[in-house]
C-alpha cells in the first residue's frame, strides 16, 4: 500500500496534506480506494460548508459498497474537486493526486499535527 510520508491520516482512511499555513487538501487513502473497488460516484461537500472533525461530509459509492467520508479537521471547505463529478474513478487511479476530494481552511491549524503520521497509519492498516 502506498502511504506517502509527507501526509497525515485518519483512522477512517482519509489523507490530509498541507496546502498552505491553514489550508489542507483531503482525500481517501490508497488502502480505502483498494478496499472499495471501482468508484462510480463521489459526493463532495459544498464550498463554504463548515465542518467539524469527525463529521460526515461526503460519500463514495463503489461497485462493492457506499462509504462515508469524514472531515479530518474542523474548518470551512474552500475548494472541491469538480473533476470527480465526471470522473469518480480518479479516486482509484490517483488517490493522492488528481483524486483529491476537497480543501479545508482549518479553524485550528495545529489540528494537522494531531493526525496520524505515515508510520502510525501504516501500523493501523497492517493491523
Amino acid at each position: 500500500m502506498n502511504v506517502p510520508a509527507e501526509l497525515r491520516y485518519t483512522s477512517e482512511h482519509e489523507w490530509v496534506g498541507r496546502d498552505g499555513d491553514d489550508v489542507v487538501r483531503v482525500g481517501i487513502t490508497d488502502y480505502a480506494q483498494d478496499a472499495l473497488g471501482d468508484v462510480v460516484y463521489v459526493q463532495v461537500p459544498d464550498v463554504g460548508a463548515s465542518v467539524e472533525a469527525g463529521q460526515n461530509f461526503g460519500e463514495v459509492e463503489s461497485t462493492k459498497s457506499v462509504s462515508e467520508i469524514y472531515a479530518p479537521v474542523a474548518g470551512t471547505v474552500v475548494a472541491v474537486n469538480e473533476a470527480l463529478t465526471d470522473s469518480p474513478a480518479l479516486l482509484n487511479d490517483d488517490p493522492y493526486g488528481e483524486g483529491w476530494i476537497c480543501s479545508i481552511r482549518m479553524s485550528d491549524p495545529g489540528a494537522f499535527e494531531t493526525l496520524l503520521d505515515a508510520a502510525a497509519y501504516h501500523a493501523l492498516i497492517e493491523g
